[in-house]
Parts: structure tokens; C-alpha cells; sequence
């Protein structure tokens, strides 16, 4: 598990990238393509063609730390393909990262809570 602090901006990058790509070019396809700052300290996620792999990338402030998760069963949720990024909350963003549906995650009085499923 990974824990993002309260504040942190999580970008959701929409299109699969090439997972062959290191760091270096996760950095350079954020600021081409997504016209992101890779080294502001946001959490950049990034999808894999098959759904079942996550790469993240996020400058600490003393180097780009990159983070690849394959889920062993099933595949992690992802909204349809578009051009560009979508932003996620820190609660939003652990739920993608465990696997679990984060589309399901809904603010109640400026709380998020999961939404129980009946």
C-alpha cells in the first residue's frame, strides 16, 4: 500500500502508454504529451494496454521514483480511453492502486467514503 498525503494532486493518465518505458521516459511523455510537470510532485499514473499493470511515477524531491504493480487476479478499473488526464483524490487514487473500483468513492460533507455496494 502507498500512502499519499492529504493535498498531493494523483493525475490518471487516460490512454495506455508502452510499458517498456523507464523514469525518464514516463518524465518526458508527462510534460509532451500530458503538459505536466513531472517534477512537481505529482503522482502521475500510468495504465498498461491489458488493464492488469500500473506504473507511478513521482519526484520525491531528491529523484524520480517510479513504481510498477501487476495485479496477480483480475484487472484494475480505468475509464474509456480519451486524450489527456484526469485528477483523483489521495482516497481515489489508493483504491485504484488495491484494485478495488475507485469510481465507486463518492464525498459525503466534504468526506470521501466508499460507497457500499447492495
Amino acid at each position: 500500500m502507498i500512502s499519499i498525503p492529504a493535498g498531493t494532486r494523483v493525475l490518471l493518465a487516460m490512454r495506455p502508454v508502452d510499458f517498456r518505458k523507464g523514469a525518464h521516459g514516463l518524465a518526458a511523455l508527462a510534460q509532451e504529451v500530458l503538459a505536466e510537470d513531472p517534477f512537481s510532485g505529482a503522482v502521475i499514473v500510468y495504465r498498461s494496454k491489458r488493464c492488469d499493470r500500473v506504473k507511478i511515477l513521482v519526484w520525491d524531491g531528491s529523484g524520480l521514483v517510479l513504481i510498477w504493480k501487476q495485479l496477480q487476479q483480475g484487472s484494475f478499473r480505468w475509464p474509456p480511453i480519451t486524450d489527456g488526464v484526469i485528477k483523483l483524490s489521495p482516497v481515489e487514487f489508493t483504491a485504484l492502486f488495491d484494485g478495488l473500483d475507485w469510481t465507486r468513492i463518492q464525498t459525503v460533507k466534504g468526506i470521501l467514503k466508499p460507497t457500499v455496494a447492495v
